[in-house]
């Protein structure tokens, strides 16, 4: 069984949390906040849904990063190798500072987070919609997946799929993957775009 945990646990935390007990898998929580201060929010949104410390949370094969983009780095620094573990980014910058050089700002992160396989995710909903069951007028609610790594792609594929949303993989996070993220003042052509895919 895989092991997902949540970090950051502000509008679009809570809003993936919802979408993991509406299936009734197990995920765990984190932020910069200690657990007992997650653990009513958590416990209310379902019993799945598990307050735990970073370091704790940490210990999941899958972390979705949820924090705001400046705080990437403190939890890049948490763990010494981020070998062997998938990191879906579902954070937004906007606008984009120059000294990013033109990298999208997942290129960045994917850079903090040593040896992990990073996948673009989840980013283009507002926390709102995320937080609503996918399951939409015979359809699933679609998310864009991307990825420098193809290999990493397939399993957050099937997480999306899990958890009732239709993924489209979009290719390299500088090629598709410019489509979900801002670049200067400029919001990526699919962002809050609110897609459904029949069913096939």
């Amino acid at each position: 069984m895989m092991s997902y945990a949540i970090v950051g646990f502000g509008k679009v935390g809570q809003a993936l949390a919802h979408a993991f007990a509406r299936k009734n898998i197990k995920v765990t929580v984190a932020s910069r906040r200690p657990p007992e201060a997650l653990a009513p929010q958590a416990r209310a949104i379902g019993p799945t849904v598990v307050a735990k410390s970073l370091r704790d949370a940490l210990e999941a094969d899958t972390i979705i990063l949820a924090v705001p983009f400046g705080e990437h780095r403190e939890v890049a620094k948490a763990l010494p190798s981020w070998e062997g573990k998938t990191v879906i980014d579902a954070t937004n910058m906007f606008p984009v500072p120059e000294e990013l050089d033109g990298l999208p700002s997942s290129a960045v992160i994917a850079k903090a987070f040593t040896g992990a396989k990073l996948v673009k995710g989840f980013n283009h909903l507002i926390a709102a919609t995320l937080a609503t069951d996918p399951l939409v007028e015979g359809g699933h609610r679609v998310v864009f997946l991307t990825s420098d790594d193809e290999d990493a792609i397939a399993p957050v594929a099937t997480l999306a799929k899990q958890l009732g949303f239709a993924p489209v993989k979009l290719g390299k996070l500088n090629e598709g993957g410019a489509l979900v993220h801002a670049r200067g003042r400029t919001w990526g052509q699919l962002i809050f775009q609110d897609l459904f895919k029949k069913e096939q």
